[in-house]
């Protein structure tokens, strides 16, 4: 069982919506292990690329985890390490999505049985949930305004992101090894492919408000590619997928915290 989540020594600002900065950073201390997210304000964007591209309007805004959730923070809610690359602030990989639903499950569980009122006035156990990012969620803060092919331009360079490593012979690198974008995140291009809440298919033909995706399907999204791909394989718009039950040394996760 969880343990301290009920004390948590951080809350959530209580500043209206409208004064929060983009990119605001709060932390959230579960277990001994520090949780850093970002804020991701209300906004609209042009969400995917060429005759995909279609207006996305997201109503309400988001915390995304500032890295990819490491071996630490996995290892110290479910008990167990099943990452390939053994190393604390590596990123986890060789998780299922159907693995992140579950650690997913034991944290929301916490939260709604110890979260109290904070002292900024806001309860994290009631109203806040953690989640996957749905997949406009994940392209929006990835872009974080930007509209180029990556958040730092149009290309991508080794300095910038863990990619287009040898299969044989790379590997995952450590979280925040490399610079953030707009809002501070770190890692969104390249390291491990992120799992995403929603169900593959095509994109709706139109604009959209909050899109999670259709109600069933047979993959789940990934996105930002991984240390094995090519950089056009980690484009801000490039969208791929997985059996929800499969598991690879490449794919990983990051956390939302969104209102339920």
């Amino acid at each position: 069982m969880l343990q301290n989540i009920a004390s948590l020594p951080v809350a959530l600002p209580a500043l209206p919506i409208a004064e929060r900065k983009p990119g605001e950073r709060v932390t959230l201390t579960i277990n001994g292990v520090e949780y850093a997210f970002r804020w991701c304000p209300p906004g609209t964007f042009t969400m995917g690329e060429g005759e995909s591209q279609h207006r996305v309007d997201l109503s309400q805004g988001f915390w995304m985890l500032e890295t990819e959730v490491t071996q630490t923070m996995w290892e110290s809610v479910m008990g167990n390490n099943p990452s390939n690359f053994k190393g604390a602030n590596l990123p986890v990989e060789m998780v299922s999505w159907d693995d992140c639903q579950e650690f997913i499950a034991k944290l929301n569980a916490e939260l709604k049985s110890g979260g109290r009122q904070s002292p900024g006035g806001i309860a994290l156990g009631e109203g806040y949930k953690f989640s996957l990012p749905a997949e406009a969620q994940w392209e929006y803060a990835c872009r974080a305004g930007t509209t180029t092919a990556y958040h730092c331009g149009d290309t991508l360079m080794p300095q910038q992101a863990n990619f287009g490593q040898d299969w044989d012979t790379g590997k995952t690198k450590e979280v925040g090894s490399f610079p953030a974008n707009a809002w501070g995140l770190r890692d969104m291009h390249g390291n491990v492919w992120e799992w995403c809440l929603d169900w593959y298919a095509d994109y709706p033909s139109g604009a959209v408000t909050d899109p999670t995706g259709p109600d069933r399907g047979s993959s789940r999204v990934l996105r930002g590619g991984s240390w094995g791909n090519l950089a056009q394989r980690c484009r801000s718009a490039l969208r791929s997928y997985y059996d929800p039950a499969g598991r690879n040394v490449s794919i990983g996760l990051r956390l939302a915290l969104v209102l339920e």
